[in-house]
This record gives structure tokens, C-alpha cells and sequence, in this order.
């Protein structure tokens, strides 16, 4: 009872599950699609899994009315959103390994401080400048140690690229559809955005669902599937939802640097990957670039902060 009505404490265990579940999803995809399950069906699975959950999930919440303009803004949204990322991630994550994909994920921030100058005009400042520049040296080495790397577990630049592209079409998704998508509720607008998803990428999979021998599929990888699409997607988006009507978005931005380290303990022990020094070093420099990157005052904050100086 106490837990229940500690809404701090309930937020924080809620991000740090859903970051510990994503952490899990590169290990689990990446065991799945070796067992039979193609990279293009398993995101299938994802957006056609998640859409049902998130429409069946929105008949138990407030109804929203979402005007025909916005449903097509939604549209538009889920392709940098879910389609091209998802697409680009699980497919490159089918070439690399999991440590690398998670290490990736990472620069996230990065990407999206770039796209927030470019589109929005947020201020820029040494930290964040420094920032994006110790990142991309970790990127840079990181996707060097795959270029000579003759094991797949220890990465495949193909893999890299294709997931840092990931990144950077969900990181210009934020900056082109936030305001959009803060109208409505979480449920609302992923279950359009769900839907859009299942309609652009049925054409792209319909002929590997179809001649794909699925009988050779053993029960592990279907058991895979399921967790991608259920806790991967539909429960950790409920986690991050309880998670941010609490916390700061720079407290839930930290916690993102829990999928790695979760991610590489795990693929580690199933023997789905290597960790060498030079990724080890990537992962510091990748972490040192997103701190400094969040920590950088956004131009609401400059704004808020002239403010109280003019006050004074």
C-alpha cells in the first residue's frame, strides 16, 4: 500500500523496468530471428501485435476524438516513428550483435539535439557541441572495431549503420511530430500510429509471411516473438507513461543508459556477443557525449532563466 501511493518511487521502478525490458529485447530479437523468424516478419509481428493491444487497451481509457488531419499527421509519424525505425533496427540488428545495436540506441539524444537546432532552432552550446563530438568518436570507433571484425558477435558495420539510421529517423520523428502527439493520450496515439504501421509494412513482409516454413520455428523463438511484442512494446510504453507524468524528462533520459548495460550482460552470457576493450570505450564515450548533450540547457530553459533575471 505504501509502494502505491509513493509516486516517486513508483515512477522510478517503472522506467527502470521498461529500460530493463528494452535492455532485453536485443538479446531476445536477435536469439529469435536466428531460430527462424525473419527480421521483416518480426517487426510484422511487432506493429500488428501492438496495434491490437494498444486498440483494445484505448476501449478501457478516456475516448479522444482525433480529427481526420491528425489521423493522417499520425501516418506520417508512424513512418519515422515505428516503420523506418523499427525496420532499420530489427534488420540491422539481424547483422550486428546486441551490444553493439544497444550501444547505438544510445545516441539517441544526440541525434535529436542535432535535429532541435536544425528544425526547431534550440541554442547550441559548447557542452552540447562537446557532447555530439564525444559521441560520434565512440560511434566512430565502435563502427571501426565492426569494419575489422571477422565474428558477427562482435559486430557487423552493416548492422551499425542500419541501427544508428534507426536513431536518427526516430530522433527527427520527435522533432517534426512532438507537439502532435503531446495532444493525445498514449494510448490514442499508438494505436494509430500502430495501425498506419501494420498498413505500410504488410506490403513490404506479405510474401515472406507467406513462404516462410514456420513449422521449423521452434516454441523458444515464437516465446521470443511474444516478449518482443508484448513487454518490448505494449507494456513498456504503460511503463514510460506512469514513469513521465512524474519525473523530469531528464531523469527518464538517464535511465536509457540502462538498456545497454543490460543488453551486453545478457548477450554476453547467451554467447551472442564479444565485448572487446574498443566497445567498452565506445560505450563510456557514447554515455560521457548523451550526459553532456542532456545536461545542456534547451532554449525553454534560457528563455525561463532570462526571465527570472529580468524579474530580479
Amino acid at each position: 500500500m505504501q509502494f502505491r501511493n509513493n509516486r516517486p518511487l513508483t515512477a522510478h521502478v517503472s522506467i527502470l523496468a521498461a529500460e530493463v525490458c528494452w535492455g532485453l529485447m536485443s538479446p531476445i530479437g536477435k536469439d529469435a530471428m536466428a531460430h527462424g523468424i525473419p527480421n521483416i516478419d518480426l517487426v510484422t509481428f511487432r506493429a500488428i501485435g501492438a496495434a491490437m493491444l494498444f486498440w483494445i487497451a484505448s476501449l478501457f481509457a478516456k475516448r479522444e476524438h482525433v480529427p481526420l488531419r491528425d489521423i493522417l499527421l499520425l501516418g506520417a509519424a508512424s513512418l519515422l516513428a515505428v516503420v523506418f525505425n523499427q525496420c532499420l533496427f530489427t534488420i540491422g540488428l539481424s547483422y550486428t550483435s546486441p551490444v553493439n545495436a544497444s550501444i547505438v540506441t544510445t545516441s539517441l539524444p544526440i541525434f535529436a539535439m542535432i535535429f532541435s537546432f536544425l528544425i526547431l532552432h534550440e541554442p547550441l552550446s559548447a557542452k552540447k557541441v562537446s557532447g555530439v563530438l564525444v559521441g560520434c568518436l565512440g560511434a566512430v570507433i565502435l563502427i571501426l572495431t565492426s569494419a575489422q571484425a571477422a565474428n558477427a558477435k562482435v559486430g557487423d558495420i552493416r548492422g551499425d549503420l542500419l541501427c544508428m539510421a534507426a536513431q536518427c529517423s526516430f530522433a527527427l520523428y520527435l522533432s517534426l511530430f512532438s507537439p502532435l502527439v503531446r495532444r493525445y493520450s498514449v494510448f490514442t496515439v499508438n494505436k494509430w500510429m500502430f495501425l498506419w504501421a501494420t498498413i505500410f509494412i504488410l506490403p513490404l513482409s506479405g510474401n515472406s509471411l507467406a513462404t516462410n516454413d514456420w513449422s521449423l520455428v521452434p516454441a523458444s523463438a515464437w516465446l521470443e516473438a511474444a516478449y518482443v511484442v508484448v513487454m518490448g512494446t505494449f507494456v513498456c510504453f504503460m511503463l514510460m507513461m506512469v514513469g513521465q507524468k512524474t519525473l523530469r524528462p531528464t531523469v527518464v533520459s538517464i535511465y536509457n543508459n540502462v538498456q545497454p548495460i543490460v543488453s551486453v550482460a545478457v548477450s554476453v552470457a547467451m554467447g551472442l556477443s564479444i565485448l572487446r576493450w574498443s566497445q567498452g570505450l565506445a560505450i563510456v564515450l557514447v554515455f560521457t557525449g548523451v550526459w553532456m548533450v542532456t545536461k545542456s540547457k534547451s532554449k525553454g530553459d534560457l528563455a525561463t532563466q532570462k526571465e527570472h533575471s529580468d524579474d530580479k
